[in-house]
């Protein structure tokens, strides 16, 4: 940095010059400003993504979708199908036996539309580990349900309206 002193009082001058050398300053501020102007581009740049529009709306239950709740009870999965508990193979065979009854109903698998198809609903306690949920979701899609979806309770402080 660069300074200068002023002549002493004795030579006549006024003592030392209380003048600061901006040019470093200077010089600082400008590869500082280079620097902001050439990464800020690139900071900026996004991918274009279309998010879903996300809406608290009430679950609407058709009486063709299946209801599961899953817990853990010391360290095994529990599985109920509505109120009742199930097995691995039970959850299949009733899944392939409800799929089947509803392509029957409908005349056949020509005659289903997407909107006939059924959902599966899982409310999963909050404690149960991720493996006793992903084999229910396997067994489920497996049968042919392709619609498999969660039902979580609300966050607090989202006001819902009881009629």
């Amino acid at each position: 940095m660069g300074g200068s002193v002023a002549p002493s009082e004795d030579d006549g001058g006024g003592g030392a010059m209380s003048e600061i050398n901006v040019v470093p300053l200077t010089d600082v501020m400008l590869v500082l400003l280079i620097i902001f102007l050439i990464t800020v581009p690139v900071v900026i740049q996004t991918v274009p993504v279309n998010l879903p529009d996300v809406r608290l709306l009430p679950t609407a239950t058709k009486p063709e979708n299946v209801s599961l709740s899953i817990r853990s009870e010391g360290g095994t999965c529990e599985v109920y199908w509505n109120l009742t508990p199930v097995s691995s193979e039970d959850l299949y065979n009733r899944a392939v036996e409800r799929m089947e009854t509803l392509i029957e109903d409908a005349g056949g698998v020509e005659n289903m539309t997407e909107d006939d198809l059924p959902e599966v609903h899982i409310r999963g306690d909050v404690n149960t580990p991720w493996r006793c949920v992903g084999g229910p979701i396997f067994i489920m899609q497996r049968a042919g349900f392709a619609r498999v979806g969660f039902i979580s309770e609300p966050a607090p402080g989202i006001g819902i309206q009881r009629l």
